[in-house]
């Protein structure tokens, strides 16, 4: 097991799932790579934004409390295998819509983070089946502070340096990227831009693209490009993913964000403008 600590090394695994609609099919593929991870030496194992069941589909039938079986299966199985587990999942929200949820669960933590930034873009409309979170989440993996955030947050800087702010040095980032023209590059910049802004590891989890497995599905829903990618608190790429479902295991250096925030002290440099 890796050591952690203000001079320590986290060692993440993301497991690049290509969802399917079955939420115990899709669990069932969540223990196969935690397990994986944790026979390898991982402390945290970071799934997709919607493993629990993929966009494209109605999602209030699937959605399930914090405390119902599914959410309680995947915390018994970060229980079981030592390593802190962070999936996405749908809970129902009190208007009807549902929520989306990274439950964080395992190694003395036991959180959620609901999606702050809708993906009401590209012609597509999160919002008319999802209600908005309000709130930044961190969490303490030993002496490390881990912050979250969900797919199209990504596109809005202030809260990785709100997590940053919170004390975060690495920050998860499950998604699930909707395809098209241009998308790959713009996830590509977009992950490394936020590891920039905040001066933070970036683990960027993304649903494999469905294409490598099977049909595509027959929706406009953003269903994965896949190419989750491990990102240095200055902006490099260590280790990618391709398109196609895999599990990826990678040392974060924690030392690098101190370095980073020496040579780089974007943050130390904001100023408020009027």
């Amino acid at each position: 097991m890796t050591t952690m600590g203000s001079g320590g090394v986290v060692r993440i695994a993301v497991g690049q799932l290509a969802s399917g609609v079955s939420p115990k099919d899709n669990l069932a593929a969540i223990e196969r790579d935690t397990e994986r991870a944790a026979d390898q030496g991982a402390d945290v194992v970071v799934f997709p934004e919607a493993a629990m069941a993929r966009f494209g589909i109605p999602l209030g039938p699937v959605a399930e409390p914090l405390d119902g079986p599914w959410a309680t299966a995947v915390r018994d199985l970060a229980a079981r295998t030592g390593v802190l587990v962070v999936a996405g999942m749908f809970t129902p929200a009190e208007d009807g819509r549902v929520t989306n949820t990274l439950l964080i669960t395992g190694r003395g933590v036991d959180t959620h983070y609901d999606k702050v930034h809708l993906f009401d873009a590209f012609g597509f409309a999160e919002s008319a089946t999802v209600a908005p979170g309000d709130r930044a989440v961190t969490a303490d993996l030993g002496d490390v502070r881990v912050g979250f955030a969900t797919c199209y947050d990504v596109r809005f800087p202030g809260l990785f340096t709100r997590l940053a702010d919170d004390g975060a040095r690495l920050i998860l980032v499950p998604a699930s990227w909707g395809a098209g023209p241009g998308k790959l590059a713009q996830w590509d910049l977009l992950v490394r831009a936020r590891a920039l802004d905040s001066t933070c590891w970036i683990v960027a989890a993304g649903q494999a693209d469905p294409t490598t497995v099977g049909p595509a599905p027959k929706s406009k829903a953003p269903t994965g490009i896949g190419h989750s990618a491990v990102v240095s608190p200055l902006g490099e790429v260590r280790a990618r993913l391709g398109a196609a479902p895999g599990l990826l295991v990678h040392d974060v250096d924690l030392t690098e964000v101190a370095a980073a925030r020496a040579a780089v002290p974007v943050l130390a440099n904001r100023r408020d403008v009027a």
